[in-house]
């Protein structure tokens, strides 16, 4: 049991580090796994791809074409998964639907190479995600539309990814970390309803 407990610990922090940007988490994942480090694995059950060069080398590709794109096609690689009204940008939602399917994938296998049930897993990931972008792509988005310089926009992005990694690898190093992130995203969540709150509180008084 107390063996378990780690290993959801792990995979809620990377399904959060996937839901911020899923490429840097799944590499870093898959590279500790296929050496065997700080006990990430994928060796067992139907996901052991995920540590495969195959697997590694596609996720590469895609981080630098999700790059390409957004760099060359001006695209934003996020959204405000809290603004229903808004236009989606294609790339912004096809990045957020490769995030959930990579924490839902990263949060299963780490339950299945330890002989547990996958599908708790795929579960887990989905919401986990979900909470990562609801909570911190709002925050991004924002800051991205306030910033004229095109240089500047493309580096909030560069930021994300390394903000993911970092949270990815402190779950690696401390798998309980991830509860802690869990906290953290339902915490900033509730601010940014807050927010949301007093800034539709004052639209109304304006409107009387």
């Amino acid at each position: 049991m107390h063996g378990l407990v780690f290993y959801i610990g792990l995979g809620i922090g990377l399904a959060l580090a996937a839901g911020l940007r899923p490429f840097l988490p799944a590499l870093l994942a898959g590279a500790l796994a296929s050496s065997g480090t700080l006990g990430v694995t994928f060796a067992h059950g139907t996901f052991h791809f995920l540590q495969e060069d195959w697997w590694l080398l596609a996720v590469c590709v895609a981080l630098a074409l999700s790059y390409a794109v957004q760099i060359l096609m001006g695209l934003s690689p996020i959204i405000d998964p809290s603004d229903r009204a808004q236009r989606l940008d294609p790339l912004g939602a096809a990045l957020a639907g490769v995030g959930i399917g990579t924490g839902m994938l990263l949060f299963a296998g780490t339950l299945a190479a330890h002989h547990d049930a996958a599908w708790p897993g795929l579960l887990g990931g989905f919401f986990a995600v979900g909470l990562s972008q609801r909570a911190f792509w709002p925050l991004v988005f924002r800051a991205r539309a306030r910033l004229a310089d095109g240089g500047a926009r493309h580096a909030l992005t560069l930021y994300l990814d390394a903000a993911s990694l970092v949270l990815a690898a402190l779950v690696a190093l401390l798998h309980p970390l991830g509860y802690v992130a869990l906290a953290l995203c339902g915490w900033m969540l509730v601010l940014d309803r807050r927010r949301a709150g007093r800034k539709y509180a004052g639209l109304r008084i304006l409107g009387r």
